[in-house]
């Protein structure tokens, strides 16, 4: 999937998506997405009879940082039902999500890179800024809390 390239893909054209109500799927184009990654911590670890006084490194547990997804208002109820839920406790609702990075010129059937959220939740949710004398956007912003993050190649 993913391609070598001269020029980098744009950075704004993100495609979100993660199982709805009724066996549907609930997709949102967002404008930016920032937290994308994971890291592996390291223990320490020497024997006491080893000759070397330094310490050999062991891959420990991984994490997924959180997930800030930044978007136009959409008018869609979806996305508050499932904050709504994961507010009233109800621990069904994790989901995977997908995130796609799409090419400029959305005539292909592939996305330009994509990643998995495995069991993520919504942790945060801000509404957008309403400002009836500006001319800015209302911009939405979620943020995700993930168990693993994969990215598919």
């Amino acid at each position: 999937m993913a391609t070598q390239r001269e020029r980098p893909y744009s950075q704004f054209n993100f495609e979100v998506s993660w199982p709805g109500a009724n066996d549907t799927t609930t997709t949102a184009g967002f404008q930016e997405v920032s937290g994308l990654g994971m890291e592996v911590t390291v223990a320490e670890y020497r024997t006491g009879n080893d000759k070397e006084n330094e310490p050999i490194k062991i891959s420990g547990m991984s994490k997924t940082p959180d997930i800030t997804l930044k978007r136009g208002v959409l008018g869609s109820a979806d996305l508050y039902s499932w904050l709504d839920s994961v507010r009233k406790g109800k621990q069904d609702q994790l989901k995977n999500v997908t995130i796609k990075l799409m090419s400029e010129d959305r005539e292909q059937t592939a996305p330009a890179q994509e990643w998995k959220l495995k069991n993520a939740r919504p942790i945060k949710y801000t509404g957008p800024s309403l400002n009836a004398k500006g001319t800015d956007l209302a911009i939405e912003e979620l943020v995700l809390a993930a168990e693993k993050m994969t990215m598919l190649t």
